[in-house]
């Protein structure tokens, strides 16, 4: 059977449809994407061709792109909708989207052509976005990793790995008590200037 999440959505502008969306299609969604993804990165990270900004940086930053979506739209739904099952799937994702993530940042062969367009930019004839991109791939990388070695990697994947289900964590607890908050006002001058039809739906 099809998962939506999986296919472009045939909608105006590509609004996700949510009322065709049920949470049990997420989590194996999110497993197609995430291997469908590895497979762009590795055809990019194992190009016989020269490395090119084209061939290596272009492609990189489209990449991935369907895994993008699902992500908006599962994690702004977690966050303005969420429930316990929502917050269950959550769990899951992140430690899945976390590893993919270390892959990517610490993929030898990858950074190997990252750099070698990087290292030859002065010879390239960039415009200031195509120059932009580069760097900011590039930093991108040496920031999450990739110029460790293979102990200092190791370590820093664990790290992330704990500090993502940490941080979902401690969203979660936030949200949850931002819906528990309840203010009781006894005095009506305090809500002077709200209309009445508002008033009768919180009374």
């Amino acid at each position: 059977m099809n998962n939506i999440l999986t296919e472009k959505f045939n909608t105006p502008l590509s609004a996700a449809p949510f009322d065709k969306i049920s949470n049990d299609q997420f989590l194996p969604a999110f497993k197609e994407l995430i291997s469908e993804s590895e497979k762009e990165i590795d055809e990019i990270a194992e190009n016989n061709e020269a490395p090119s900004f084209e061939n290596t940086i272009e492609a990189l930053a489209y990449s991935g792109e369907k895994l993008d979506v699902l992500s908006n739209i599962f994690f702004n739904l977690n966050s303005a909708e969420t429930s316990d099952e929502l917050q269950q799937i959550a769990q899951e994702i992140s430690p899945l989207l976390t590893e993919f993530s270390s892959k990517i940042s610490q993929n030898e062969q990858l950074f190997s052509r990252i750099k070698t367009v990087h290292d030859s930019s002065d010879n390239l004839q960039l415009n200031g976005e195509q120059k932009m991109l580069l760097e900011e791939t590039y930093k991108g990388f040496v920031r999450s990793g990739a110029l460790l070695n293979d102990e200092d990697k190791d370590r820093l994947k664990t790290i992330n790995r704990e500090l993502s289900l940490k941080s979902l964590q401690f969203g979660q607890n936030a949200l949850a008590s931002t819906n528990a908050y309840f203010k009781h006002i006894t005095d009506k001058e305090a809500l002077r200037g709200i209309p009445e039809a508002i008033l009768q739906q919180y009374a």
